[in-house]
């Protein structure tokens, strides 16, 4: 998708996100700018667009420029970046070297409330929030019918609404696994007139899960979009992730929920690809039929310094040739520790695929974070294509590739790990989901397994999802993200690891929303 600039909404107001430093208070701007935009129905798409693009871009303009939320850098700000970066580095999977104030607290767990990174992830899941508040306000059947919008305009534009439906959804689930509590608002809410009310994680949970049962039966059957939007697939697949960590999230067991959902993502036609690298290339959106939810990117019309140019060009650097990776230079920041390097043993000759680092000049032995050279970076994302041409930013500094924020493989590894937990299904069924991964990554069978168990799908989701933005949750929901009977280097700080407080399983509230908004309560510790 190419999106338009038609409308930049700040309705960041109607959240009451003071720090965010943006001129907000313009009312009669927006209202004008809202009725001549929705008014004409040809819009409507472009706006959507806008909510799809908060995932991906930083602003209107691309690269740094105009950000949509202020107070840090446009790229550094970036949706998928922060994503990324808060699901990744606090984990056994990535580390950085950069020393940008309040970057290292990531990985070294000890991060507070005020954390800049932690903050623009924050405002970046309420900014996606405002804006589908917004236009699913703007696309109610009665506005449509004010605005002579009918027929199949008025039905396109209710599948439009439906979607920015479970973008919202989307990024409360986000909220619902990072931070827990927080404001809620809807489209319901008036814009701007009260603090938002508090919402605890349980509550969250319950309305999230509302909102994607009803958008089960609203949105388009699966792989029946267009490439880059929600369809019933991406329902069930949140859904099943949802459930997954339900217990983390609620209390709750929800295994069976999970199993059942995982079930109807792998019955909706879905299939994967053959070759696992090129899950991860240029054109990755091509004879893709693995892929059911992704951020698109497009190094010629979706430029940003975020995103999965963030991902390339940061795990780029040391003696490796910024050009195999259809890049200008390297940045020379993240890389790997021997953790996830140590899952991937060659077996009897064989080797797993998924599990490519580079080595040469690299030290396998993290001793100093800040050394690009220390720690073996993952080779896994790339802007270069199958034929090995370079993306299509012939400057070479904004990349082509798409993130797979949801895939088919996942949904294996659901099924698996729900059956084990006791959420019934079948073993065998199970078993054949897992080798079905492992006979990709080995190109043959000999990585196949006869027997799995909950240590296995741990260690199985980071071979196959490692640098996904799923590792943080994963070792949560197995017990293992703060406790000392598993560590890495540099966990809480130190060069060995230790274990860290309980708390840390969640983020804090950032402090300036604490003081705009007196309804919100700081998550225990901080």
């Amino acid at each position: 998708m190419k999106f338009k600039n038609i409308l930049t909404i700040s309705i960041t107001a109607s959240l009451f996100l003071a720090s965010c430093e943006k001129d907000l208070d313009r009312m009669p701007e927006t209202e004008v700018t809202s009725a001549s935009v929705y008014s004409n129905f040809s819009n409507y798409k472009g706006v959507l667009g806008k909510i799809y693009a908060g995932l991906a871009m930083s602003g209107q303009e691309g690269g740094d420029g105009n950000a949509d939320i202020g107070g840090i850098d446009g790229g550094t700000s970036n949706y998928l970046r922060q994503l990324f970066q808060l699901q990744e580095l606090p984990t056994d999977e990535a580390i950085i070297a950069w020393s940008d104030s309040g970057l290292p607290d990531i990985h070294n767990m000890n991060w507070a409330a005020n954390n800049q990174y932690i903050t623009a992830l924050y405002y970046r899941i309420y900014y996606q929030i405002a804006m589908a508040n917004e236009f699913i306000r703007e696309t109610q059947d009665d506005k449509l019918s004010s605005r002579n919008i009918t027929g199949t305009n008025a039905d396109e534009a209710r599948l439009f609404r439906n979607e920015a439906r479970f973008m919202r959804a989307l990024s409360y689930s986000h909220a619902i696994d990072l931070f827990g509590n927080g404001p809620f608002v809807t489209e319901k809410n008036d814009v701007g007139v009260t603090a938002p009310p508090r919402i605890e994680r349980k509550e969250l949970f319950k309305y999230v899960e509302s909102e994607l049962k009803d958008l089960e039966g609203l949105l388009k059957d699966p792989r029946t979009n267009e490439y880059g939007r929600a369809d019933k697939g991406a329902v069930y697949m949140l859904l099943a992730k949802l459930y997954l960590n339900a217990e983390v999230y609620t209390g709750e067991n929800r295994y069976k929920d999970a199993l059942l959902y995982a079930e109807k993502v792998i019955n909706s036609g879905y299939s994967l690809k053959s070759n696992y690298n090129e899950l991860f290339l240029a054109d990755n959106n091509l004879e893709n039929n693995e892929v059911i939810f992704s951020v698109n990117f497009d190094g010629t019309h979706t430029r940003t310094y975020g995103g999965t140019t963030f991902i390339i060009h940061a795990s780029t650097g040391g003696s490796m040739t910024a050009a195999d990776f259809g890049i200008n230079s390297g940045w020379g920041g993240l890389r790997s520790t021997k953790n996830l390097v140590n899952l991937f043993p060659a077996t009897d000759g064989s080797i797993d695929k998924r599990g490519v680092f580079h080595t040469d000049g690299q030290s396998l032995e993290i001793n100093a974070i800040g050394a690009f050279t220390d720690g073996y970076p993952l080779i896994k994302f790339k802007n270069i294509t199958k034929s090995g041409a370079a993306g299509s930013d012939t400057g070479g500094d904004f990349v082509d590739t798409d993130f797979p924020l949801f895939r088919l493989a996942d949904a294996y590894l659901i099924y698996a790990e729900a059956v084990l937990r006791g959420g019934g299904g079948n073993m065998s069924t199970a078993l054949q989901y897992v080798n079905a991964l492992r006979t990709r990554a080995y190109g043959n069978t000999s990585g196949n397994v006869t027997s799995i168990n909950l240590d296995f799908i741990l260690d199985e989701r980071a071979r196959e999802l490692a640098w996904e933005a799923t590792r943080r949750t994963d070792l949560i929901r197995f017990g293992k993200f703060t406790s000392g009977s598993y560590l890495w280097p540099f966990k809480g700080g130190v060069q060995d690891g230790r274990a860290v407080e309980d708390y840390r399983k969640l983020y804090p509230i950032p402090t300036n929303d604490l003081i705009a908004n007196p309804n919100l309560v700081q998550n225990q510790g901080y």
